[in-house]
């Protein structure tokens, strides 16, 4: 069999749509599509100047790339919501150049999934172990203190583990419909107190005049997109530099065009949906939905709850989707059926002192964060017997 050739790529157009797609498959997350990165890319949003350099790693057979671990490396830690300023803070401490690193994720994405992605009927186990032997020998060479895969794969984490990275634990919050199949059955799920509240919210909302629409599919297009990015873009710019925005206009643009059927808008509106005075823009595929952003024209009380949680948890129990994730941070998520959940991040470090501390502060860390997620669990306002409880 011809030898595997180790190629690095600083865009992702130089590897083909087609190539890219037999790798990762045709089922697999939005957000490590070749469009999408592609988008990312051309539209400014990751980009060296924006401190995401693309470096894409490929093992190639001949002309056919057989394994890709897709990667950035950056000259920051913005778009992560992995805080890692303990490690860097260590770094520091020991005299060591924290940046730049090397980070495995889709980019500002916090959706769990990362991983290598191969050709069908390739050696998983070996093939992730040569990838991993590849960064080893590139960040050794070129002085990069760390690589990191975030939110990874739960079915991939086992490959990596066992050829020596290190797990470190967070948390995430995700709604599961369980046997749910309304937005009555929804609320039963809640004790009394809970269920008051959420109607209360609603009705705020519906007495301000407001109601939600979701536009997807062949209803949207460029001018649906421009309005979304303005709300982004507004709704950034309220948190001075600790805004996050990361994303350009052209990204939005792109999403008309290339990833209509993956796209849902929650327009909220007094009449003609298209002239919205709040939206949410949402991801979806087939089983599962992601929250992303969202903005408004008015303050409008709970607002923000019915485009961001409510209406897309109606709309996702009426199209069959099983899990919504609602994206990172927010404590009021928990009274709003989004469960605690861990999720796991892996590590390299290249330095022998620093990767020996942080292996062993590890495990106390690990165990601490999930008594955090068991405590968390604990005060939700869920009945007794609500089957949420056992997620």
């Amino acid at each position: 069999m011809t030898a595997l050739t180790a190629r690095w790529h600083r865009s992702i157009a130089e590897i083909s749509p087609q190539q890219w797609i037999e790798m990762i498959g045709k089922d697999s997350l939005p957000f490590y599509q070749w469009e999408w990165l592609n988008a990312l890319e051309r539209s400014g949003s990751t980009v060296p100047d924006q401190g995401w350099q693309p470096l894409h790693l490929a093992l190639w057979r001949d002309e056919t790339p057989v394994a890709v671990a897709p990667l950035f490396v950056k000259g920051h830690s913005y778009g992560e919501f992995v805080f890692d300023q303990t490690f860097a803070r260590l770094a520091a401490d020991l005299g060591l150049r924290y940046y730049p690193k090397l980070l495995g994720m889709s980019p500002v994405s916090p959706v769990t999934g990362y991983r290598f992605h191969m050709l069908p009927g390739e050696d998983e186990s070996q093939l992730t172990r040569v990838l991993l032997q590849t960064i080893d020998g590139f960040c050794e060479k070129n002085g990069i203190l760390s690589c990191n895969f975030l939110y990874v794969d739960p079915s991939w984490r086992p490959l990596a583990e066992a050829a020596g990275c290190a797990v470190w634990l967070n948390q995430q919050s995700l709604w599961s419909r369980g046997n749910d199949q309304t937005f009555d059955d929804y609320l039963q799920g809640f004790n009394a107190n809970q269920r008051r509240n959420i109607k209360r919210e609603r009705k705020a909302v519906a007495k301000a005049g407001v109601m939600v629409t979701p536009l997807t599919g062949d209803q949207l297009d460029g001018e649906l997109l421009e309005i979304m990015y303005q709300f982004y873009e507004q709704h950034c710019s309220q948190w001075g530099p600790w805004g996050s925005k990361y994303l350009e206009r052209g990204f939005f643009a792109s999403l008309a065009d290339q990833y209509r059927e993956n796209i849902v808008l929650f327009s909220a509106h007094r009449g003609d949906p298209r002239d919205p005075v709040a939206m949410s823009l949402c991801v979806r595929d087939a089983t599962r939905l992601w929250g992303r952003y969202w903005g408004t024209h008015e303050q409008i009380d709970c607002l923000h709850f019915e485009v961001c949680y409510y209406a897309p948890i109606q709309w996702a129990l009426q199209q069959g989707i099983d899990s919504f994730d609602p994206g990172a941070g927010g404590s009021h998520k928990r009274r709003r059926g989004f469960v605690a959940q861990p999720h796991a991040s892996l590590h390299r470090w290249y330095e022998p002192q620093m990767d020996a501390l942080i292996r062993a502060w590890l495990p106390k860390v690990n165990g601490l964060m999930l008594e955090e997620i068991d405590a968390i669990n604990a005060e939700l306002p869920f009945k007794a017997e609500s089957p949420t409880l056992g997620l």
